[in-house]
């Protein structure tokens, strides 16, 4: 198990007028190797949990073990802790930040107190990693790139730490839809070369059904619901009960339902939807 996380209350701004609880005794358990998607209304406490996961938020309440870093520990190991779970922040773009590509993406390595010769390999790899020409790019001012290859810029500098763990908050908000896909393409690249376990924040269901093996649905501080997307997003009550939408699949599915033409299976994904149609020929 590589997340492990039990009865997790935060409130920001505590004993004041303005104490606000964003989350209420939060569980779950996260293998290596899941794809999981965190969907909810905004202000539903999304964001506030996997900001817990490397300690961007620190404990209040409750309980967080990545793999043998034990965040209820009186000193975590923090070091350890950021080099296992990499966070890229929505508009990851706007935190670049030093006067070349190559400078920027080192920073996370050089924290890690990596020798010189690690830090210039690793940087090589996440560059060419995340699509861009190492040569190309290492000396331009990240400012000067485009707003696709920024993202890119900023995703390396978090690959160059090699994060067994990857938390990306709506990694493809503003993007069109070529830029959305090649993010998405980018994400499953980087779980197959560095980072099996990856969890991704969004409000694009489409996605989420297209990628995740499960689903964290967050409603009011609280875990409505953790099961795959096809249990989620076939749930009418919950999502009316959350005011949720579901994926553009799911929604085809049900108007055909709706006029009675029924289909061997319930399809999430576009390939799955695709094969049902196929066997489901002349229903």
């Amino acid at each position: 198990m590589s997340i492990e996380v039990k009865d997790l209350t935060y409130t920001y701004s505590p004993n004041t007028p303005y104490a606000a609880t964003a989350l209420r005794g939060v569980s779950l358990h996260i293998e290596e190797g899941e794809y999981v998607g965190i969907i909810g209304k905004t202000g539903s406490g999304k964001s506030t949990f996997i900001q817990h996961l490397n300690a961007l938020i620190r404990l209040q309440s409750g309980e967080i073990k990545v793999y043998d870093i034990d965040l209820n520990a009186k000193k975590p190991d923090l070091k350890k802790l950021r080099g296992t779970v990499g966070m890229v922040m929505q508009y990851p773009e706007y935190q670049l930040f030093d006067e070349t590509v190559e400078k920027d993406v080192s920073y996370g390595p050089r924290n890690l107190g990596l020798s010189e010769e690690e830090i210039r390999e690793r940087v090589r790899e996440a560059i060419e990693l995340v699509g861009l020409d190492y040569e190309e790019v290492r000396d331009r001012s990240p400012f000067e790139l485009s707003g696709g290859q920024k993202r890119r810029v900023a995703i390396a500098g978090v690959i160059a730490m090699r994060p067994r763990i990857l938390v990306l908050d709506e990694p493809i908000a503003g993007l069109d839809p070529r830029g959305k896909q090649e993010i998405l393409a980018l994400i499953k690249k980087l779980k197959n070369a560095y980072s099996p376990t990856v969890i991704v924040v969004s409000h694009d269901m489409d996605s989420v059904a297209e990628n995740c093996d499960k689903v964290a649905l967050f409603a009011d501080g609280e875990i409505a619901r953790f099961a795959s997307p096809r249990e989620i997003f076939y749930d009418d009550e919950l999502l009316s009960r959350t005011e949720m939408d579901c994926p553009s699949v799911v929604k085809v599915v049900k108007e055909l339902e709706r006029l009675g033409k029924s289909l061997p299976t319930r399809p999430v994904t576009k390939a799955e939807l695709v094969a049902a149609l196929t066997v489901g020929e002349g229903v």
